[in-house]
């Protein structure tokens, strides 16, 4: 069969079933199948460069996942496509197989970002998978910055990202983790059971770049350590696949701090096979990690762009 002759959620599925950290939930929830009718979803965006402009020209897609239009609304990037992931329920839930594919064509340019956090919810019985394919042509220019994850007590959460990303393309991926609703109830804050991410990168003719996996256990290992978080209770991952050039010229502008009074640790250090940089935050608050993730975007859109980037928007 070919690929197209499997449903697009079928990756979540297989990551799902062939991770080892997940061998001891593969038990089916008491009340819906997972995988079944409700609980898969996908979203297929296709954007192109189009009379001076990046357009949505295609888009596919299967509920909770839902995109509106692209919106043009930053002033200093006027042919950027803004697109908002938008999901009709509002969160994840055991048993759910989620599948997000974008591509970029070339020279086109795109923002997005998602309507609000991904909340994972508390699970009885199996887990929620998500996986993502992005897939960036030549002298393109995507950022991809969605809300934070909050994974809720008891959650169990499997995230799959594979990039493919052309040598003259540039992609910021960034990723956020919160360590549950932490102001709710004590036992929130690092209650989840699992959280698997992981992140690999590759050209277009298939030569690996970088992978990356983050398993998270906070019952089985203890978070509050030197080397995994310790004081800390927010993290950010921020991927930035560029060419060799621009990379530099970011990287050197990139600081690196650690501030254990004002509860913020930051650096930027390069990818293998000159892929680009990786950059990493914690911090005790998430409006903390999100502002310095922000300062390193606009790093990224001077140097690759020459644009700035606009105010921030009032809600977020």
């Amino acid at each position: 069969m070919t690929r197209a002759a499997f449903p697009p959620w079928t990756r979540a599925e297989v990551i799902g079933a062939t991770s080892p950290e997940f061998a001891r939930f593969q038990d089916e929830p008491a009340q819906m199948k997972s995988g079944a009718v409700g609980k898969t979803g996908f979203l297929r965006l296709g954007l192109e460069h189009r009379s001076g402009r990046t357009v949505l020209a295609k888009l596919e897609r299967r509920a909770p996942y839902m995109v509106q239009r692209a919106l043009y609304c930053d002033e200093e990037m006027p042919a950027l496509a803004s697109v908002f992931l938008i999901t009709t329920t509002g969160c994840m839930l055991q048993g759910d197989r989620l599948a997000l594919d974008v591509t970029l064509g070339p020279r086109a340019q795109a923002h997005i970002t998602s309507q609000s956090a991904t909340k994972v919810h508390a699970m009885e019985a199996n887990y929620a998978a998500q996986s993502q394919t992005i897939t960036v042509a030549e002298d393109a220019y995507l950022e991809f910055l969605p809300d934070p994850v909050i994974p809720h007590r008891h959650s169990r959460y499997l995230s799959d990202t594979q990039i493919f990303v052309a040598p003259s393309a540039t992609l910021l991926l960034s990723e956020i983790v919160q360590p549950g609703r932490k102001h709710h109830h004590p036992d929130e804050c690092f209650g989840a059971t699992i959280l698997s991410m992981s992140t690999s990168g590759a050209r277009p003719d298939g030569r690996i770049l970088f992978a990356e996996k983050l398993v998270i256990e906070p019952q089985r290992y203890a978070m509050r350590q030197t080397g995994v978080m310790d004081s800390f209770d927010v993290f950010a991952n921020v991927i930035l696949c560029a060419p060799k050039d621009k990379a530099e010229r970011i990287h050197a502008r990139a600081a690196a701090d650690l501030d254990r009074a004002g509860g913020l640790a930051f650096g930027a250090c390069h990818l293998p096979n000159d892929a680009g940089l990786v950059f990493k935050v914690l911090g005790r608050e998430t409006a903390q990690v999100k502002a310095k993730v922000r300062e390193f975007w606009a790093v990224v859109r001077e140097e690759v762009v020459g644009a700035s980037l606009p105010p921030p928007y009032l809600w977020r």
